[in-house]
């Protein structure tokens, strides 16, 4: 377990890696680029001089990779991040940000606006859609879990698998209803892509990320308090309510914005904290931001492996991530007694 001085060693090495992984998921693709036209590409748009870079390889670096690559980044952090907190939230590393369902409920939001275009989601584009029916499923579920003024652990889960379900079964309906194109569509955004990003969409879940990331950063000795349980946590101080209620918030606001951009993408949440946990411990002021560049390098990985297993073809996200996720789940699941919290 590292802790100590090689906590900064930890997080530096991963800068380095993550820094490696953009500059090589920016060279390679359906055509590859070498480092150096990379960088001459990126250097010329920091500096202003655009007009001494080749227009092709402008369009390609600039326009096309590098928001992708870095899309990819903020979507990895920002599931790890909510996995983290949620697995605060219900004191269960097994626990995943889209088991509240609300990744299920941006998929019928994102859904209806593939079908049946903005109209049928009072103007909304696919995101906006996306976003409004994660943060409707967000209400439904606080609803549900609500018992007595209080909301504890059990029922957020019972209620997000309830409802998960039930978006499930209202996503099935709406591709029914769809053309072969429109449902190819759909079933896309469902696997998980970062292959249509641009700039204007790196702001919000950016923004998102950063706010949640220090907010939590903050909230982090009453983090670790909280996983000794709400009795003891309370003794030390903690408004135990209130807290559970923010985690709901941050880790629901982080899933339905980054799940907006990029589709369904599984198991991030899930593997990621669990891994910083095991390397770091249980302190989540270095659990938080080794998570969060853990999951970022690691999807900016599987995005260079969706661009190049199989070229030219860009297959979902959502593949890759369960082939390794399902495999860490069954492991993670056997080494735990019982399979129990």
């Amino acid at each position: 377990m590292v802790s100590g001085p090689a906590t900064a060693v930890l997080l530096g090495g991963l800068v380095v890696a993550l820094a490696v992984a953009i500059v090589v998921g920016i060279a390679v693709g359906t055509v590859d680029l070498s480092v150096t036209g990379v960088w001459d590409v990126i250097w010329a748009h920091v500096t202003g001089r655009t007009s001494t870079v080749n227009p092709l390889n402008d369009e390609i670096v600039w326009t096309i990779r590098t928001p992708r690559v870095l899309l990819a980044a903020v979507v990895g952090a920002g599931l790890s991040i909510a996995g983290t907190s949620l697995q605060a939230l219900v004191r269960n590393p097994l626990a995943d940000p889209y088991i509240l369902g609300v990744a299920a409920g941006a998929s019928v939001g994102a859904s209806l606006a593939l079908a049946y275009g903005s109209a049928a989601t009072f103007g909304l584009g696919v995101s906006g859609a996306a976003f409004a029916g994660a943060l409707i499923s967000l209400v439904l579920v606080f609803l549900l879990a609500q018992r007595s003024g209080g909301l504890g652990g059990t029922r957020l889960v019972l209620a997000g698998v309830a409802l998960g379900y039930l978006c499930t079964a209202a996503t099935s309906y709406v591709e029914l209803q769809a053309s072969q194109s429109e449902l190819v569509g759909i079933m896309f955004w469902l696997m998980g892509s970062v292959a249509g990003a641009t700039w204007g969409s790196l702001g919000i879940p950016t923004l998102a990320i950063v706010l949640c990331s220090v907010w939590l950063l903050l909230q982090a000795r009453n983090l670790n308090a909280l996983m000794t349980g709400d009795d003891a946590a309370a003794g030390l101080g903690v408004d135990v309510h209130r807290l559970r209620l923010g985690l709901l918030f941050v880790s629901s606001l982080l899933t339905a914005t980054v799940v907006a951009v990029a589709g369904g993408i599984g198991f991030v949440g899930l593997m990621i904290p669990h891994m910083a946990r095991f390397i770091v411990g249980g302190d989540h002021r270095k659990v938080l931001p080794v998570a969060a560049l853990m999951g970022a390098l690691f999807l900016v990985v599987v995005d260079i492996g969706a661009r190049t297993v199989d070229k030219p073809n860009d297959l979902p996200l959502g593949i890759f991530t369960a082939a390794v996720g399902v495999p860490f789940f069954l492991w993670l699941l056997r080494r735990r007694p019982g399979g129990a919290a």
